[in-house]
């Protein structure tokens, strides 16, 4: 129960930041009826909690394999993973009204694959984020702790899709800052959880 509880946290924290994804599903909320607003919310976790699995796993799997090469991500990705978290909380981050929501389905597929597959940041985010995490984790909780994570994409993204279609005058930037925020904090304790595992390795 404790490895699921910390792959929801850090799951929320890892998808909650207010990217490409993030925005498409919130201006389909704000501008189209609530059945495409849920259709683009279900698509998008197919794809985000096919690419988290992807990174946990592959990245994770060739760790497990390669002492060094476990060693190193872990450093590197702490240090990235702490500098997201700050980044996250410096930034300003805007409703963007120019984003094209009359798409049909397929399209809307399309574009949600793009936005997370073909994202070289996210990849590269994620094979830190959770393949580093993947390292630090007993084998035998590994599977707890990506469920957590994926119940986290599934609630973050069905969660702001409806709360965004229920208060859409109140949903502004100051609520997008207080969310960056909030995920900021949270993933640079887990970018030192990380280094902590470094240091570990090593000493």
């Amino acid at each position: 129960m404790n490895y699921l509880l910390q792959g929801f946290m850090l799951g929320i924290a890892y998808v909650a930041p207010i990217g490409m994804q993030n925005m498409y599903v919130i201006n389909t909320a704000v501008s189209k009826n609530k059945a495409r607003a849920y259709q683009v919310a279900l698509i998008t976790i197919f794809f985000d909690i096919s690419l988290a699995i992807a990174c946990f796993f592959g990245m994770g799997l060739i760790m497990d394999k390669f002492e060094i090469l476990k060693a190193i991500i872990l450093f590197i990705g702490s240090i990235a993973v702490m500098y997201i978290g700050f980044s996250l909380i410096r930034s300003k981050p805007e409703l963007k009204n120019d984003i094209d929501v009359n798409k049909t389905i397929l399209q809307v597929i399309a574009i949600c694959f793009t936005v997370t597959w073909l994202n070289p940041q996210a990849l590269i985010d994620g094979s830190l984020l959770l393949g580093g995490f993947r390292a630090s984790l007993p084998i035998a909780d590994a599977n707890t702790f990506i469920i957590g994570v994926a119940i986290a994409s599934f609630t973050w993204f069905m969660g702001i899709t409806t709360l965004v279609t229920s208060f859409r005058n109140v949903f502004n930037t100051k609520v997008l800052t207080v969310i960056n925020f909030i995920c900021g904090g949270v993933i640079i304790f887990y970018g030192i959880k990380l280094a902590y595992t470094f240091y570990q390795i090593i000493v």
